[in-house]
């Protein structure tokens, strides 16, 4: 058994995706035996390995754990920021990256944004969701489709919306938008979109369980981000088969694959409109998502993310 501390910005409570996957890696590693606790930041804890999320804003106490705790080995987790941002402008989170004993990404393809003499430290773990014990079925009356992600810009939260209006007046599409408003404009905008748009509907943060249902309900799932390091939602959509729409960006092509056929150009109404008219109509099309999805599914269960973080601990504590 050993000690782990996990240290991330996002506070205790926060709907952050960091706290989340931080909350889910205590409990499995707690299942391994270990004993776990969670802070926001290394203040001299004593511990056997520090996993560390974020490059940036962890550096601090990366650094102090270097200087004060030398032998105890670093796991840090890369996160969209840092992958496609930080590492390759702002110093302290490079010094992270080199000062890192394991460096840990939630998608294969994110491997390409760093030094070759880093990439040996690599381990991938994808996150992991359960299926919904009881699957709701989808609404007779529309083509619901979720859109689940915190209202900030980087996520594009309206293409979904924006690619709606464009729809023929026969479509039975109805998009359903999940998450919390992070600024008074983006709450202004998403009631805005509502009142002038008849198949948006916003329904602003709702509990973990209700989001689940709701995605597992819907027809599809809409991620329009800009950039990701590994979105969670992908791992409960595919844990519940449900087919994903998704920006052709890294941090999804490295969960999909190259080869998922659902792709359309980062911040383009046109494909996107196209795309989920084409599901609404296109039952073979429709069919072709929903098998890309059931095949990936046994990649992203607890056990395989469970198994991934034992052995990352096993690695680091070897070292």
């Amino acid at each position: 058994m050993a000690r782990i501390l996990i240290v991330t910005p996002a506070p205790r409570g926060s709907r952050n995706g960091n706290r989340v996957t931080a909350n889910r890696w205590a409990r499995l590693l707690k299942a391994c035996g270990h004993e776990v606790a969670i802070r926001e930041e290394f203040t001299g804890q004593k511990c056997d390995a520090l996993i560390a999320f974020h490059a940036r804003k962890s550096s601090a106490s990366i650094d102090r754990c270097n200087i004060e705790s030398p032998a105890t080995p670093i796991v840090l987790l890369l996160t969209g920021t840092d992958l496609y941002g930080d590492i390759h402008q702002i110093q302290s989170a490079a010094t992270s990256l080199e000062r890192a004993n394991r460096l840990v990404l939630l998608q294969s393809h994110g491997i390409r944004e760093l030094s070759p003499h880093l990439q040996s430290r690599v381990r991938v773990i994808v996150q992991s969701a359960e299926p919904p014990s009881r699957p709701p079925q989808p609404l007779k009356t529309v083509f619901e489709i979720c859109v689940s992600g915190h209202l900030r810009p980087v996520k594009d939260p309206f293409r979904a919306a924006f690619a709606a209006r464009q729809l023929p007046a026969e479509s039975r599409i109805q998009i359903t938008h999940l998450g919390t408003a992070l600024t008074p404009a983006m709450e202004r905008r998403a009631i805005a979109e509502m009142n002038r748009n008849h198949r948006y509907r916003w329904l602003g943060e709702v509990p973990n369980r209700k989001a689940r249902q709701l995605l597992a309900r819907s027809r599809l799932l809409v991620l329009s981000s800009k950039m990701e390091g590994g979105a969670n939602v992908i791992s409960e959509a595919i844990a519940a088969s449900v087919p994903i729409l998704a920006s052709r960006i890294s941090g999804s092509i490295g969960l999909l694959g190259d080869d998922y056929p659902g792709y359309f150009d980062v911040g383009s109404t046109k494909q996107l409109t196209s795309l989920m008219r084409r599901c609404e109509q296109d039952k073979n099309f429709y069919a072709t998502l929903h098998a890309h999805v059931q095949k990936l599914a046994p990649l992203f269960t607890p056990q395989c993310e469970q198994n991934s973080l034992r052995q990352l601990i096993s690695d680091a504590l070897q070292e």
